[in-house]
Formats: structure tokens, C-alpha cells, sequence
């Protein structure tokens, strides 16, 4: 046993309605988000890292992610990666109504890391209850990925979603770095830089009163 983060890589939802289905990523783009989960899962099997991959499949009928649909279907990425689980969802975080919370505690897991997609649905969902579980959390800012939205609120494209998420994420909870900054720290066995709420709010303590 190392004195190390003990990882687990969790990669999330990347299926075919993401790439070429109803709902493609766009930010950052495919090009350069799947060869950097594919990067990912390189260097978690180098480092002997357990590997989870997450399917998200809803019921026959959905207009996404249908069961049995083109959709629902795991992309070329990871289809055949070697992993040590599949988890099934139908919820937005990955533990929601799954048993990933106790197959990481079998295995001694303190730290995920999230690859996959969209940043500030699955990810976002999966990272915070992490966090709340008492696990380490880390966010691959390169190999996730979102699209564009827009709701009676307003319009915010794919990379100010993504962006934003990142930012929030990293000021609280989550340690974001690039793919292979993350690669780096796996074979180096190292924790990446922790979040620092602290840090991350000054600018508060700046702001007239």
C-alpha cells in the first residue's frame, strides 16, 4: 500500500447520443475530448487503477439514451477498453440507485476521477456526491465535455458551460487538471493540487463594503 491516492477512474457516459446522436458534445470538441479519454484509460491501466465505465440507459421510449438504441450505446472510445465495472444508471449521478459507492470501498478507493461527459450534468452530479461520500475527487477538464444551453434564464454556449462548471467545481471540491498533468501524478503516485475555498473566494474580501 502506497502512501498515495488510492484511484479509481470513472468514465462517464460516452456513448454514441453524445458523439452522433441527438446531443454531441461540442466543447471542448470531440477531437480533442476522446483521444483524451482514451489517454485516460491508457495510464489508468498502466498504473494498474481500477477503471469504471458508466452506461446511462433510460426506458425504451426516451428520445435519448433509449435501451436498445444506437444512442444508448457505449462509443468506440471505451466499448472495448478493459474495465474492472460497468455500472447501469438511469439517474444523473453516477450513485444515485447504483452500488459504485460500495464496489470503490471494496477495493480501498479514496479518490475518483471523472472523464466522460456532460461536465455540468453527470460530472458535475457524480463529483459533488463524491465530495459528500468522503472521497477525493478530480475532473479531467480535457477529456469531459458539454454542449450548448439555453432555458428561460438564458443561452450559455458549450464552453461557458463547461468553463463555469470547472470553476465552481475547482473552487470547492474538485481538483481540475489536464489529462496529462493527471497522467504525470499517476505515475508519479501523487495527489493532484487540492481545491482551496479559501483562496478561491479573495476576491470577496476585495469587493467594497
Amino acid at each position: 500500500m502506497t502512501d498515495g491516492p488510492r484511484r479509481a477512474l470513472l468514465v462517464i457516459d460516452v456513448q454514441r447520443e453524445y458523439v452522433d446522436g441527438a446531443l454531441p458534445v461540442a466543447f471542448p470538441p470531440l477531437a480533442q475530448s476522446l483521444p483524451n479519454i482514451a489517454a485516460a484509460l491508457d495510464a489508468a491501466h498502466a498504473a494498474g487503477l481500477p477503471v469504471v465505465l458508466v452506461q446511462h440507459v433510460d426506458a425504451a421510449d426516451s428520445p435519448v439514451f433509449a435501451a436498445g438504441s444506437r444512442g444508448a450505446e457505449l462509443h468506440d472510445t471505451v466499448a472495448d477498453a478493459a474495465h474492472d465495472l460497468l455500472v447501469t444508471k438511469q439517474a444523473v449521478s453516477c450513485f444515485a440507485g447504483t452500488d459504485l459507492a460500495a464496489r470503490l470501498a471494496e477495493r480501498d478507493v479514496d479518490t475518483v476521477t471523472i472523464a466522460g461527459f456532460m461536465t455540468q450534468h453527470c460530472d458535475e452530479s457524480t463529483a459533488r456526491d463524491a465530495a459528500d461520500l468522503g472521497l477525493a475527487v478530480e475532473l479531467l477538464a480535457d477529456a469531459t465535455g458539454t454542449l450548448p444551453l439555453v432555458t428561460p434564464t438564458g443561452a450559455l454556449s458549450a464552453q461557458e458551460v463547461h468553463e463555469r462548471t470547472l470553476v465552481v467545481l475547482g473552487a470547492g471540491f474538485v481538483s481540475v487538471a489536464t489529462t496529462a498533468a493527471w497522467a504525470d501524478a499517476v505515475r508519479a503516485g501523487d495527489p493532484l493540487p487540492e481545491p482551496d475555498l479559501w483562496a478561491s473566494t479573495a476576491p470577496a474580501r476585495h469587493l467594497p463594503r
